[in-house]
């Protein structure tokens, strides 16, 4: 019979096939009735010192108190299962996995079996065949084994979802065998490098096609684990499957939106990101894509929100890709007109904005583009389509147009989650064909005010050679503070006008315009530089100070041409002498004919609208062939932002000193060697070659202020005008002379002298030295005088007043050629 513990044991083993757990009897009551050999050398006590005692004793006193409630659920569910913590003897805890079930032998009395593993360094309960074979075939994880041949030897019931057949149809048969469309290789080379390895593969991904679903792409994760004999000898490989094909197709659809949000947009181009949608769709999601937007959108135009908006506007192809080459499904080219059949999908989806799919086109319709060029109509069939979704490409309310998908070689059709995932797609390109569209709009109007703020030419005269050159900071508008101008003056003089306002892109550029128009206006008054500056510095004060209040803000339009540069040099070629004056900008530049660089000492005054004293102007002579580099800061501004006045003209003195032929090319090259190809401020560099009008060209006298000089005046203007061989210019000219000079005797005092100067125009200037300047009168048909001016005005292109130290020039231009178209 054996010794009592055997006998407990057997009973043990009788009801359970585990080995290792160690064996308690239990009475009704919970007092231990039997103790197995396994039970004391767990817990080290002898069957006389347990025997009878109450098996709370043996738990620790917060498992104690738990016997109760277990012998409760015992008698109700006819067992119970779970970790409670013994008392070993000694008082050491040991946590144990314990299984209590009936062990009553009718008629004898009630009993129970408690069995206990201890749960330190073992994995858990070592389960018995039944149980493990239980496990295996009922698992949802398709399971199979194969023998060193790869041939299936064992499979369960849930492989068979994954096609082949039941298990007993794979038994002695490889993989290609029962799955011929699959890519068995592949599988197959994992195993064999598990049977020779012996390292087990785990997280293989396989996607194909399989023969129960030969249209859908599925996706498999296998594991792959080597069995070996007694001896540790390969006797097969054992491996699992798990169908993660939804797994696999969310993370399709993630990796398409992320490659979406990396590559649609990247310019702002509305035509390369209509493109950008199609390549980003092909061939990863569908094999022909289609992209039209409507015809106001590609010109940048804003359009309507509501249904009825859009059913009469044109559609364009702004985009399209395919898995073929040369995209031979498509029947319009980029940039051509999109027409559709009325009634047709594409135009439900525009006139509606939603979204409409057909898993299976008709082969035999025709394709719903019409009026196309050549006359070339297909069927679905002969493209070689057979499913198609139509989604709108809408932002902000307003439909811009359709993306149109197609399938062709892959068999399987648009699906919901596929529309839900295109939607997804278009929206996100939506946004960006939007702000591509709000860019053009924008770009254009910057590009308008572009052109009308900076000189579209610069006026032709033959007092300098002139070339300028303008770089802005913002690369998207072009648009900048930074301008130039060069304004024609009397006398054959120029004003070179260089100017700068803070800030960057169209706020700048339109605070740039009213200070470049009001310097043009304050230049009409042929006023000295200083004092041009002085009023142009009192016009921006002003008007921050009006405008800002009226705004309520300091962010008010004029505030941005607060702390505006400028300079302002006048140049006459009649005696090569130049007048300038700086406010807050920096001097320019001088190359005198024998290439030597120096730069004009000229008093810096305050920036324009910051107040503080008056304007200094300087006057030098300049020799024919001189030039005068005028520029804004940008010209020498550097990356750190770091000024140093004698390292920057140091670097524009070696830009200038290189000899680049033209000015044109001279100025360029300046620009170049200085700023970097993206600079951080804008730059504007004008460069005027300075000429000398020849002695020939230029007459004057001195005469009495006698009335009887008037009659000598007008016929030694006549005599010159001969001379040069403008003789149909004599009337007018004994005119103008006439009545300019007897002005000056009849109101004017101190010395008169009279000028003629033969340039693009002939000038003629009479000075005095009064200091009133002279009043243009309407006279009534019975005044007697006072039709002087009204007659040269008449007669001449334009004729005003300056004003020099010595007194006032009046002078009137008449043209050398007729002026009449």
């Amino acid at each position: 019979m054996g010794t009592y513990e055997e006998q407990q044991e057997g009973v043990a083993r009788q009801w359970f096939d585990v080995a290792d757990a160690a064996a308690v009897l239990l009475d009704a009551r919970g007092r231990v009735t039997g103790w197995t050999r396994e039970a004391r050398r767990l817990l080290a006590y002898s069957p006389e010192e347990v025997v009878g005692e109450p098996v709370g004793t043996l738990l620790t006193a917060e498992d104690a108190l738990r016997v109760p409630d277990i012998g409760r659920r015992c008698r109700r569910d006819g067992g119970w299962s779970g970790l409670l913590t013994a008392v070993r003897r000694g008082g050491r805890p040991v946590k144990v996995m314990v299984r209590v079930t009936s062990a009553e032998e009718p008629p004898g009395p009630s009993c129970w079996l408690a069995l206990l593993s201890d749960l330190a360094g073992a994995p858990g309960w070592d389960m018995s065949r039944p149980v493990l074979e239980q496990m295996v075939a009922g698992s949802p994880v398709g399971i199979a084994i194969v023998d060193s041949d790869l041939r299936y030897v064992w499979s369960n019931a849930a492989l068979q979802q994954f096609g082949g057949g039941p298990a007993h149809n794979r038994l002695g048969l490889r993989l290609a065998d029962i799955q011929p469309g699959l890519d068995a290789e592949a599988i197959e080379a994992q195993m064999r490098h598990v049977l020779e390895t012996g390292e087990p593969v785990v997280g293989y991904e396989h996607v194909g096609l399989l023969r129960s679903a030969p249209h859908r792409e599925t996706a498999h994760m296998m594991s792959f684990t080597r069995l070996d004999d007694e001896q540790g000898n390969p006797m097969g490989v054992y491996y699992t499957v798990v169908d993660i094909s939804e797994r696999h197709r969310a993370r399709q659809r993630l990796a398409l939106l992320d490659r979406a949000g990396e590559h649609i947009g990247r310019s702002l181009d509305i035509m390369q990101t209509a493109q950008e949608l199609a390549d980003v769709a092909v061939p990863a999601f569908a094999d022909f894509v289609a992209v039209d937007l409507l015809e106001p959108v590609l010109a940048g135009a804003e359009l309507t929100p509501g249904p009825d908006a859009t059913p009469d506007v044109p559609l364009r192809r702004a985009g399209h890709q395919s898995v073929n080459r040369d995209v031979p499904e498509a029947v319009v080219a980029p940039g051509d007109v999109s027409t559709y059949l009325a009634g047709s999908p594409p135009i439900r989806v525009l006139t509606t904005g939603l979204p409409w799919r057909q898993d299976r086109l008709d082969p035999l319709a025709r394709e719903w583009t019409t009026d196309i060029p050549g006359g070339r109509e297909a069927t679905f069939l002969e493209l070689g389509l057979h499913s198609v979704m139509i989604v709108p490409i809408r932002a902000r309310g307003v439909t811009l147009g359709l993306t149109t998908f197609f399938r062709r070689r892959r068999q399987e059709p648009f699906d919901e989650d596929d529309l839900a995932l295109a939607e997804d797609l278009v929206s996100r390109a939506a946004v960006c064909v939007d702000n591509a569209r709000r860019y053009t709009r924008e770009r254009d109007a910057a590009l308008v005010l572009q052109r009308s703020l900076l000189p579209h030419r610069l006026p032709d005269q033959d007092a300098v050679e002139v070339a300028a050159c303008y770089r802005p900071a913002d690369e998207l508008t072009g648009l900048g503070g930074d301008w130039y101008d060069l304004i024609t003056l009397s006398g054959g003089r120029v004003a070179l006008v260089v100017g700068e306002v803070p800030g960057h892109g169209i706020d700048a550029a339109a605070a740039m315009g009213r200070l470049r128009a009001a310097v043009r206006t304050l230049a009409a008054l042929d006023l000295p530089p200083e004092e041009v500056l002085a009023h142009l510095d009192d016009l921006v004060a002003r008007s921050a100070r009006e405008e800002g209040l009226e705004a309520g803000t300091d962010e008010a339009a004029a505030a941005q041409s607060v702390g505006a540069g400028c300079l302002y040099v006048v140049y006459d070629p009649v005696d090569g002498q130049c007048t300038m004056a700086a406010a807050g900008h920096p001097a320019p530049a001088v190359v005198l004919p024998d290439g030597e660089v120096t730069f004009v000492d000229l008093p810096q005054g305050a920036s324009l609208g910051v107040g503080g004293p008056p304007y200094e102007s300087v006057e030098l002579a300049l020799a024919a062939g001189s030039t005068i580099a005028l520029h804004t800061d940008g010209l020498l501004a550097r990356e750190d932002g770091v000024w140093c006045v004698d390292t920057d003209r140091e670097r524009l003195r070696r830009a200038l000193e290189e000899r680049a032929g033209s000015l044109d090319a001279c100025c360029r090259t300046v620009v170049d060697a200085l700023v970097p190809a993206r600079p951080h401020d804008d730059v504007a560099l004008l460069m005027a070659r300075t000429r000398l009008l020849g002695a020939e060209q230029v007459a004057d006298w001195d005469l009495p202020a006698d009335p009887a000089a008037v009659a000598d005046a007008r016929k030694t203007a006549s005599r010159l005008l001969a001379e040069w061989g403008l003789q149909e210019l004599s009337f007018t000219t004994e005119l103008v002379v006439s009545e300019l000079v007897t002005n000056a005797i009849r109101y004017a005092e101190g010395p008169i002298r009279l000028r003629l100067i033969r340039d693009r125009a002939l000038v003629c200037e009479v000075f005095d030295g009064g200091a009133t300047a002279p009043h243009l009168r309407h006279p009534r048909t019975t005044d007697e005088g006072g039709r002087g001016l009204l007659l040269v005005s008449q007669f001449t292109q334009r004729w005003g007043t300056r004003f020099v130290p010595e007194g006032k020039i009046i002078w009137a231009e008449q043209p050398l050629t007729d002026p009449s178209p």
